[in-house]
C-alpha cells in the first residue's frame, strides 16, 4: 500500500456535506445484529460460496444501528478519495458531527450511546472467506480495529475520537466497493427497515425491480424472528411504505417484490440496460474521482425517465451520457 495510506498517517473527518456510503458487503450479507437488547450469540450465514461467523464480545454483537459509524467514516473517506485527497484508515472525528450527520440526538444519554456502540464494534469479531479488494480474508477481525476517546468536555462527554478501521474495510473503501444510501436511512428506526433497505439498494442499484422469495429474504436480512412474525413484519412495512427509494409489494408464490419509486413496475417492461464489469473501469477513466456507482445510478434514472428506449450497445450509450455529465460538471 502506497506510503500516504501507512497506518501511522491520520484522516481528519471535517467534510460536512459527505454523501452517506455503505461497503457493499456488509449490504448484501447479514453482519449486524437487528436486536435492540444485547445480543451474544454466535451468527453463522453461508449462501453460495459465502460463509460468514461473526462472534459477540461480553458486550454483545454490533448492531444495525451501532453501522451509523462506519456509514460515516466510509462517507467521509469516499468524499475525500473523490475530492483527490490523502486518507487512512486511522481516523479522527468529532462526535458531535457523527451524531448530527447520522440524525441522533446530542444529549448526554446519546454520547454514552456511542461510547457504546463503539465498544461493541471493537469487539465484534468476523470470520469470513469473503473478498475486498481483490483480497480473500480467511482470518477473523474486528469491525474496527481500535478507538480511543481523545478529548473529553467538561462535563464528561467525548468531543474528539479517532478510529482506526479494519484492515478489511479500509481495503474496500480504497477499492470504491461501496453504494450511495439516501439520507433518509438515517431516519429508519426499526433495525429490520434498515437491513431490508440495504438489501434493496444493493440489489435494485442495476434494475427497476428486484423479486426475491421470503425465505431468502429471512436468510439474507439475518433476523432471528420464525417466518411467519418476519412476513408480518414484511406486510406491515409494505402498509407503512415509508422505506426510502423503493416501493414494496407482497406477490404470489410467497415472494417480495422492490420497485424503484420513480418507476415502479406494475407488469412487464423492458429490462433494464445490462453493463459489463468493465464498464466501470471505463466511467472511472472518463470520470476521474468520480463515484463510478453514483454515475451508473444517475444514467438508469436518466434512462428510465427517457422513456426506457431499447439499446442495442449500452455500454457505449453509458459512457457516451458520462462524458456528457463530466462535461456538465
Amino acid at each position: 500500500m502506497p506510503d500516504r495510506h501507512r497506518q501511522g498517517d491520520f484522516f481528519l473527518c471535517d467534510i460536512f456535506d459527505a454523501i452517506p456510503k455503505d461497503d457493499l458487503v456488509t449490504m448484501e450479507h447479514p453482519v449486524f445484529s437487528l436486536s435492540t437488547r444485547p445480543d451474544r450469540r454466535i451468527l453463522r450465514y453461508a449462501h453460495n460460496d459465502v460463509q460468514i461467523e461473526v462472534t459477540p464480545s461480553v458486550k454483545g454483537l454490533a448492531t444495525i444501528h451501532d453501522k451509523d459509524i462506519l456509514i460515516y467514516c466510509i462517507s467521509q473517506l469516499m468524499a475525500a478519495l473523490n475530492a483527490g485527497k490523502t486518507v487512512s484508515r486511522r481516523l479522527h472525528l468529532r462526535a458531535h458531527d457523527l451524531l448530527v450527520a447520522t440524525n441522533r440526538e446530542t444529549s448526554g444519554d446519546a454520547y454514552r450511546r456511542l461510547k457504546e456502540a463503539f465498544e461493541r464494534l471493537a469487539g465484534t469479531r468476523i470470520t469470513t472467506n469473503l473478498e475486498t479488494g481483490g483480497h480473500e480474508v480467511t482470518s477473523g477481525f474486528g469491525l474496527i480495529e481500535s478507538w480511543e476517546i481523545v478529548r473529553h468536555a467538561r462535563g464528561g462527554r467525548m468531543v474528539s475520537v479517532a478510529v482506526t478501521l479494519s484492515d478489511w474495510l479500509f481495503r474496500a473503501v480504497m477499492a470504491k466497493s461501496v453504494l450511495t444510501l439516501s439520507r433518509d436511512y438515517f431516519r429508519l428506526r426499526k433495525p429490520l427497515e434498515r437491513r431490508i433497505y440495504e438489501i434493496a439498494r444493493k440489489h435494485c442499484g442495476r434494475q427497476d425491480s428486484w423479486r426475491v422469495s421470503v425465505d431468502l429474504l429471512l436468510k439474507k436480512s439475518g433476523s432471528a424472528s420464525p417466518r411467519r412474525v418476519f412476513r408480518k413484519m414484511l406486510r406491515d412495512m409494505i402498509a407503512a411504505g415509508h422505506l426510502p427509494d423503493y416501493e414494496m409489494a407482497e406477490e404470489a408464490g410467497d415472494m417480495i417484490r422492490f420497485s424503484l419509486r420513480d418507476a415502479v413496475v406494475e407488469g412487464p417492461v423492458r429490462s433494464a440496460p445490462v453493463l459489463p464489469p468493465e464498464a466501470h473501469d471505463a466511467a472511472r477513466a472518463l470520470a476521474p474521482g468520480w463515484d463510478a456507482h453514483a454515475l451508473e445510478a444517475e444514467w438508469r434514472g436518466f434512462w428510465a425517465s427517457s422513456g426506457r428506449p431499447r439499446l442495442t450497445a449500452p455500454q457505449k450509450a453509458y459512457l457516451a451520457w458520462v462524458k456528457q455529465r463530466v462535461a456538465r460538471g
